[in-house]
């Protein structure tokens, strides 16, 4: 689990440690990103993981398929 800044939402503290592992190359292309784990390792709910995967989908890091979960976009097919 991290130390969270009271003055920043979790959502986005969990975010840009996600993009600072992808950035990284800690979480490669096609890296599974799961929700489960997520909840897990920082300690969220569920609502809170999703507000972090529908972030990271909007700038284009991610692309989620229903049924399969989300995975990092290689570099090449990001916006």
């Amino acid at each position: 689990m991290i130390d969270y800044d009271p003055t920043k939402p979790k959502w986005e503290q969990i975010a840009d440690v996600i993009r600072s592992r992808i950035a990284s190359g800690e979480y490669p292309a096609r890296h599974l990103l799961s929700e489960v784990q997520m909840e897990q390792e920082f300690g969220v709910a569920r609502v809170t993981v999703r507000k972090v995967t529908a972030a990271l989908r909007e700038e284009g890091l991610i692309t989620t398929t229903p049924g399969m979960g989300s995975f990092v976009r290689p570099v090449d097919e990001r916006d």
